[in-house]
């Protein structure tokens, strides 16, 4: 990699480390991440009649005739509420709502510059799935969509298919298919790298999470055969055998479907044994370094594929793996080449969903927006280094936003059709106006430079 022809081990320890030394005091300087802004002019104080009472009672009227006009004369259609109840906060576990906020404000801020989309993290007090449940639900008429995040499993599991049935807006839970989404767009290009197959590969999924369950849907559904993959959890390997997920399998739902479909050789074991012969490993397990060990990338196939995506600290180092002989090489941060970033996918999902106010966001969505971001990265040229798009390639946004908005139409779970060419230029014009204006208040000092932090 890049950077490593440059640093010893011990100098990118300290540069991957640099991030959470900073959060710290950046945080307390900006005392959050997220303000409210008008969007409508106020230019006298006869304005507030308009904008308030008397005047907004015919706006509100008019949706009592028509709900439908609530997009139209609200931010119904551009608003989405982040929920989460603390209990699956990235590799940190169960530390309660309030110490979630920071992340849920950072998920509304890659909404807003990344996808236009105006977004509020909202932290529940319970754990209680049904009470997310119907918290949800008693939400939806101020909302666009929802993203959950950071929710335990399994109960993650039934709360967004409950949702996703019962639920008049999009639904989405991003640990799940946003890191399935991406994951799925990487797996894409690395294929094409290493000149292999998709569909041909072994794929080994160390940690058997919401996330990891969501990327072997997607990958199956995409055309990988789960009978040739494996599967592993903190006891090892999934498959028939395992007795102890059978005796929960009314709580285990997925992982015990995993157990069937997957591990058609009845193999047995811990990841060293999975990953013996395997093309590619996608592990989405706990923090590491040290759970995937170098010696066990070299008993994998010719030029293995290794997606180390646990943060905050990926399950094997990147220079341990390419030294092992992985070809390529994808991790969660955004310090190292390849980054599996649900930030490249949810913005644009969620912009092309808006925008034709979609009714649910569907596995068929999902895959559309990954092959729109696998695109992106191959016109831009494939390389070990290079399977991805970055962040900074912003016009992976309104590509995405269109792809999803198509495939909602052509599913029928739109309620305003569009073509492909009207979303684009709808989506580009909503994205590039938000980088814009944090851009203008960052000029203007109304968003204060930050302070210089020692190295």
């Amino acid at each position: 990699m890049t950077d490593e022809k440059r640093f010893t081990p011990e100098e990118l320890l300290r540069k991957a480390e640099k991030p959470a030394r900073e959060a710290i005091p950046l945080h307390r300087f900006y005392q959050g991440k997220m303000q409210t802004a008008l969007r409508c002019q106020v230019r006298d104080l006869y304005d507030f009649s308009v904008w308030y009472t008397p005047g907004v009672a015919a706006p509100c009227k008019a949706i009592a005739e028509d709900p439908e006009l609530v997009y139209e004369f609200t931010n119904k259609w551009n608003t989405v509420a982040v929920i989460s109840d603390g209990t699956r906060v990235l590799g940190l576990g169960d530390i309660g709502p309030k110490a979630g906020l920071p992340v849920m404000e950072g998920k509304a801020l890659l909404y807003k510059y990344l996808g236009g989309v105006d977004a509020y993290a909202i932290m529940l007090d319970t754990k209680d799935p049904d009470k997310i449940i119907e918290t949800v639900l008693t939400l939806q008429p101020a909302l666009g969509g929802v993203n959950l995040e950071d929710i335990s499993q399994p109960k993650c599991f039934r709360i967004l298919d409950t949702l996703r049935e019962h639920a008049e807006i999009p639904v989405w839970h991003d640990d799940q298919q946003g890191t399935a989404s991406v994951t799925l767009a990487g797996m894409i290009n690395a294929a094409k790298v290493v000149g292999k197959r998709l569909e041909d590969m072994r794929i080994v999924f160390v940690g058997a999470g919401a996330a990891n369950v969501a990327c072997s849907r997607l990958l199956f559904a995409y055309g990988v055969d789960p009978s040739n993959c494996l599967m592993l959890d903190s006891k090892g390997i999934l498959g028939k055998h395992r007795k102890d997920i059978y005796t929960r399998r009314a709580e285990y739902v997925q992982r015990w479907h995993l157990c069937m479909i997957t591990n058609a050789e009845e193999i047995k074991g811990g990841i060293d044994v999975a990953l013996r012969g395997a093309d590619a490993v996608v592990a989405l397990s706990r923090p590491g370094p040290g759970i995937i060990k170098p010696e066990w990338i070299k008993g994998m196939a010719r030029d293995p594929i290794v997606f180390a995506e646990a943060n905050p600290i990926p399950e094997i180092w990147p220079w341990e793996a390419k030294e092992a002989g992985a070809a390529v090489i994808a991790t969660g941060r955004s310090d190292f080449p390849n980054q599996v970033n649900n930030s490249l996918c949810f913005p644009g999902i969620f912009r092309g969903a808006l925008d034709v106010r979609a009714r649910t966001i569907t596995d068929e969505m999902a895959i559309a927006a990954s092959e729109a971001i696998a695109a992106m990265a191959e016109e831009q040229g494939l390389g070990p280094e290079h399977i991805l798009p970055t962040m900074d390639d912003w016009e992976v946004f309104p590509r995405e936003a269109a792809t999803v908005a198509m495939k909602a139409v052509e599913q029928g779970v739109a309620r305003k059709p569009t073509t492909y060419e009207e979303e684009y230029a709808r989506a580009e014009k909503i994205i590039r106006t938000a980088r814009d204006m944090t851009k203008l208040l960052m000029r203007e000092g109304f968003i204060p430079p930050a302070p210089e932090l020692d190295e």
